[in-house]
Protein backbone atom coordinates (compact mmCIF):
# COMPACT_ATOMS: atom_id res chain seq x y z
CA UNK A 1 0.00 0.00 0.00
CA UNK A 2 1.17 3.15 -0.75
CA UNK A 3 1.93 6.03 1.62
CA UNK A 4 -0.08 9.11 0.78
CA UNK A 5 1.86 11.83 -1.00
CA UNK A 6 2.01 15.35 1.45
CA UNK A 7 2.34 18.72 0.16
CA UNK A 8 3.94 20.58 2.85
CA UNK A 9 1.78 23.94 3.87
CA UNK A 10 3.68 27.28 2.41
CA UNK A 11 0.98 29.52 4.09
CA UNK A 12 -2.26 30.19 4.37
CA UNK A 13 -5.16 31.20 1.78
CA UNK A 14 -6.07 34.79 2.55
CA UNK A 15 -9.82 36.40 2.66
CA UNK A 16 -11.16 35.85 -0.90
CA UNK A 17 -12.78 38.40 -2.13
CA UNK A 18 -16.06 38.92 -5.09
CA UNK A 19 -15.76 37.13 -8.31
CA UNK A 20 -14.74 39.99 -10.10
CA UNK A 21 -12.22 41.19 -7.74
CA UNK A 22 -10.48 37.89 -7.49
CA UNK A 23 -10.49 37.12 -11.27
CA UNK A 24 -9.14 41.09 -11.10
CA UNK A 25 -6.18 40.17 -8.71
CA UNK A 26 -5.66 36.87 -10.30
CA UNK A 27 -4.95 38.51 -13.94
CA UNK A 28 -2.19 40.74 -12.16
CA UNK A 29 0.51 37.87 -10.46
CA UNK A 30 1.74 33.87 -11.21
CA UNK A 31 -0.18 32.01 -9.15
CA UNK A 32 1.01 27.80 -8.57
CA UNK A 33 -2.05 25.76 -9.16
CA UNK A 34 -2.84 22.17 -8.38
CA UNK A 35 -4.28 20.68 -11.67
CA UNK A 36 -6.97 17.64 -11.50
CA UNK A 37 -9.39 15.62 -13.69
CA UNK A 38 -12.87 14.92 -12.75
CA UNK A 39 -14.13 13.05 -16.14
CA UNK A 40 -12.59 14.71 -18.94
CA UNK A 41 -12.50 18.65 -17.40
CA UNK A 42 -9.79 19.74 -16.25
CA UNK A 43 -9.59 21.79 -13.04
CA UNK A 44 -7.13 23.50 -10.16
CA UNK A 45 -6.92 24.52 -6.57
CA UNK A 46 -4.90 27.32 -4.85
CA UNK A 47 -1.51 25.14 -4.10
CA UNK A 48 -1.72 27.15 -0.66
CA UNK A 49 -5.13 25.78 -0.20
CA UNK A 50 -3.50 22.04 -0.14
CA UNK A 51 -2.58 19.69 2.23
CA UNK A 52 -1.79 16.79 1.13
CA UNK A 53 -3.09 13.98 -1.83
CA UNK A 54 -4.32 10.28 -0.74
CA UNK A 55 -5.32 7.61 -2.21
CA UNK A 56 -8.52 6.98 -2.18
CA UNK A 57 -9.75 4.66 0.96
CA UNK A 58 -13.62 3.84 2.22
CA UNK A 59 -15.51 6.63 4.42
CA UNK A 60 -17.47 5.91 7.30
CA UNK A 61 -21.04 7.20 5.60
CA UNK A 62 -22.99 9.96 7.54
CA UNK A 63 -26.95 9.87 7.60
CA UNK A 64 -28.82 12.85 6.65
CA UNK A 65 -26.14 14.70 4.66
CA UNK A 66 -26.16 16.90 1.44
CA UNK A 67 -25.73 14.28 -1.78
CA UNK A 68 -22.07 15.36 -2.17
CA UNK A 69 -20.78 14.59 1.14
CA UNK A 70 -19.27 11.17 0.83
CA UNK A 71 -18.91 10.25 4.26
CA UNK A 72 -15.36 10.90 7.18
CA UNK A 73 -12.29 10.04 7.46
CA UNK A 74 -9.92 9.76 10.26
CA UNK A 75 -6.66 11.18 9.55
CA UNK A 76 -4.41 10.96 12.20
CA UNK A 77 -6.96 11.64 14.81
CA UNK A 78 -9.41 14.20 13.37
CA UNK A 79 -12.55 13.82 11.74
CA UNK A 80 -12.64 14.98 8.33
CA UNK A 81 -15.24 15.14 5.84
CA UNK A 82 -15.04 13.54 2.40
CA UNK A 83 -16.78 16.01 -0.68
CA UNK A 84 -17.32 14.13 -4.19
CA UNK A 85 -16.57 17.24 -6.08
CA UNK A 86 -17.84 15.60 -9.64
CA UNK A 87 -21.56 15.92 -7.88
CA UNK A 88 -20.90 19.38 -6.32
CA UNK A 89 -19.80 20.36 -9.88
CA UNK A 90 -23.01 18.78 -11.37
CA UNK A 91 -21.66 15.45 -12.97
CA UNK A 92 -23.26 12.83 -10.90
CA UNK A 93 -22.20 10.56 -8.38
CA UNK A 94 -18.28 9.06 -8.68
CA UNK A 95 -17.90 5.85 -8.31
CA UNK A 96 -14.38 5.65 -6.65
CA UNK A 97 -11.94 3.21 -6.92
CA UNK A 98 -7.87 2.82 -6.48
CA UNK A 99 -7.53 4.71 -9.31
CA UNK A 100 -9.37 7.85 -7.75
CA UNK A 101 -7.74 10.78 -5.44
CA UNK A 102 -8.58 12.99 -2.35
CA UNK A 103 -7.01 16.06 -1.96
CA UNK A 104 -7.31 17.92 1.44
CA UNK A 105 -7.54 21.11 1.51
CA UNK A 106 -8.52 23.89 3.91
CA UNK A 107 -11.72 25.89 3.66
CA UNK A 108 -11.25 28.71 6.41
CA UNK A 109 -10.45 26.81 9.55
CA UNK A 110 -11.93 23.72 8.51
CA UNK A 111 -9.84 20.84 6.51
CA UNK A 112 -11.74 18.62 4.22
CA UNK A 113 -11.26 15.89 1.42
CA UNK A 114 -12.01 16.68 -2.31
CA UNK A 115 -13.38 13.25 -4.27
CA UNK A 116 -11.36 13.59 -7.67
CA UNK A 117 -10.31 11.32 -10.34
CA UNK A 118 -6.92 12.32 -11.26
CA UNK A 119 -4.45 14.59 -10.16
CA UNK A 120 -2.51 15.93 -13.01
CA UNK A 121 0.14 18.04 -12.21
CA UNK A 122 1.48 21.38 -10.70
CA UNK A 123 1.23 24.43 -12.72
CA UNK A 124 2.96 28.21 -12.54
CA UNK A 125 0.58 30.32 -14.73
CA UNK A 126 1.57 33.86 -14.98
CA UNK A 127 -0.83 36.88 -15.61
CA UNK A 128 -1.14 36.07 -19.46
CA UNK A 129 -2.37 32.05 -19.34
CA UNK A 130 -5.30 33.76 -16.62
CA UNK A 131 -8.84 34.72 -18.07
CA UNK A 132 -12.17 36.50 -16.07
CA UNK A 133 -14.81 34.00 -15.82
CA UNK A 134 -17.10 34.78 -18.48
CA UNK A 135 -20.30 36.41 -16.82
CA UNK A 136 -22.54 33.49 -18.42
CA UNK A 137 -21.01 31.28 -15.90
CA UNK A 138 -20.13 33.76 -12.81
CA UNK A 139 -24.18 33.07 -11.71
CA UNK A 140 -24.57 31.06 -8.07
CA UNK A 141 -23.95 27.81 -9.55
CA UNK A 142 -20.25 29.06 -11.22
CA UNK A 143 -19.40 31.85 -8.11
CA UNK A 144 -16.73 29.04 -6.68
CA UNK A 145 -14.75 29.83 -9.99
CA UNK A 146 -11.92 32.31 -9.63
CA UNK A 147 -10.08 31.91 -13.37
CA UNK A 148 -9.82 30.38 -16.42
CA UNK A 149 -6.49 29.06 -17.28
CA UNK A 150 -5.38 28.34 -20.81
CA UNK A 151 -1.62 25.86 -20.47
CA UNK A 152 -0.55 24.36 -23.54
CA UNK A 153 -3.60 22.45 -25.05
CA UNK A 154 -6.02 22.18 -22.39
CA UNK A 155 -8.41 24.71 -20.54
CA UNK A 156 -7.86 24.47 -16.30
CA UNK A 157 -11.21 26.04 -14.64
CA UNK A 158 -9.54 27.05 -11.36
CA UNK A 159 -12.18 26.43 -8.30
CA UNK A 160 -11.56 29.02 -4.99
CA UNK A 161 -11.89 26.47 -2.14
CA UNK A 162 -13.45 29.56 0.02
CA UNK A 163 -16.21 29.97 -2.13
CA UNK A 164 -16.94 26.16 -3.45
CA UNK A 165 -19.37 25.32 -0.37
CA UNK A 166 -21.08 29.25 -0.59
CA UNK A 167 -21.87 28.54 3.39
CA UNK A 168 -19.03 27.32 4.33
CA UNK A 169 -17.55 23.57 4.89
CA UNK A 170 -21.65 21.90 5.40
CA UNK A 171 -21.94 20.87 9.05
CA UNK A 172 -22.33 17.23 9.75
CA UNK A 173 -24.58 15.80 12.28
CA UNK A 174 -23.10 15.57 15.77
CA UNK A 175 -22.39 12.01 17.01
CA UNK A 176 -24.84 10.39 18.93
Amino acid sequence: MSTPATIPAAGTAAGIPAVTDQSASLLRGNQEVLTFTIGDQNYGLDLLSVREIRAWTEVTPLPNTPPFVRGVINLRGAVVPIFDLRVRLGGGVTNPTSANVVIVVEIGTESCGLLVDTVSDILALDASALQPVPATAADEEHGFLSALATHEDRMVALIDVNRLFSKGVPALPAAA
